[in-house]
């Protein structure tokens, strides 16, 4: 299933469940997967129109009545675009709302630049008391949704919109503050988020080829970071590599080296290097971004050589 369906999915058993659930929308429906539940919940769903900043702005009032909104946008708009509102109206006043930014990074594809929000994480993760999660494939994405929504605080979700190959498989077990290791290793720890993490398997699986032994650790919730989980992978290994769909400033590098910064072991970075996006197909931008498989080995070959 496309993770637009899942989300849509997940959000219909918990507006059915409980009537504070609610979603607000900037008229883009039909782009985030959820159009189809106005029929079924004609009273829990709001079109604010293109306007983000009053979507964000009513969230936050519905909030104080107790209600349970979620909102939803493209990721520049749901972020650069309603950063004062979330961190005034939403975060600084204590508001339970859940922010849903689809596309985000080289996702955006043929929506170029404008839309091809690079510095969302970092946008966020300097706001005060928001949480950001970043799901990597369906079966995590169904695990976290009522664990996101039961959660009392804001949330930032970064939401690739359509299918992705499965990382997990059914019986996963969510915990929003820890981290999963996916593969165990010995001579470098690879922390990963978001959609390339399948390509980091497969990078991992061409570097034991090689005789490097990659741990693979994926992180989900990139704030707070699970920094015991970084730390201790980090003093196993001995050098570290991120890689990100997002600017290797203020993204997960940046969380991953404020959690080692008292700790002597190098760490590299795969992302994108501080431009802005451009359009094209996802190939395409994989390329002109840097994030392939190619990219993360030849990489974590380079942070193994600084041991």
């Amino acid at each position: 299933m496309e993770m637009r369906a899942v989300y849509a999915e997940c959000l219909a058993a918990m507006m059915k469940q409980d009537k504070h659930v609610v979603l607000l929308d900037a008229d883009l429906g039909k782009a985030s997967g959820t159009l189809g539940l106005r029929k079924d919940f004609p009273d829990q769903i709001f079109d604010c129109g293109v306007a983000e900043q009053d979507m964000a702005s009513i969230a936050a009032g519905l909030s104080s009545y107790g209600f349970k909104p979620w909102i939803e946008s493209f990721t520049p708009f749901a972020t650069r675009r309603i950063c004062d509102q979330v961190a005034i109206s939403i975060s600084y006043a204590k508001r339970n709302v859940k922010i849903v930014g689809t596309d985000p990074g080289i996702a955006a594809e043929l929506n170029g630049g404008t839309h091809m929000s690079m510095e969302d994480i970092g946008v966020m993760r300097s706001i005060p008391g928001v949480v950001i999660f970043e799901p990597v494939d369906a079966v995590q994405l169904r695990a976290a949704m009522p664990v996101l929504n039961a959660y009392e605080g804001p949330v930032y979700v970064r939401l690739f919109r359509k299918e992705l190959p499965d990382v997990f498989t059914e019986g996963y077990k969510f915990d929003l503050f820890k981290a999963d290791t996916l593969k165990e290793g010995k001579d470098l720890t690879i922390f990963v988020s978001g959609f390339l993490t399948r390509d980091v398997l497969t990078a991992a699986g061409q570097l034991a080829a090689e005789g490097i032994d990659a741990e693979v650790i994926n992180i989900h919730t990139i704030k707070p970071i699970d920094r015991e989980a970084v730390i201790a992978s980090a003093r196993k290994t001995g050098a570290v590599l991120t890689v990100e769909n997002h600017n290797v400033i203020g993204g997960l590098q940046s969380a991953v080296l404020e959690a080692l910064a008292a700790e002597k072991v190098p760490v590299c970075a795969v992302g994108v290097e501080d431009r802005f996006g451009e359009v094209g197909k996802l190939p395409y931008l994989r390329e002109a971004m840097g994030l392939t498989v190619e990219n993360i080995v030849a990489h974590a070959r380079k942070a193994v050589s600084l041991k």
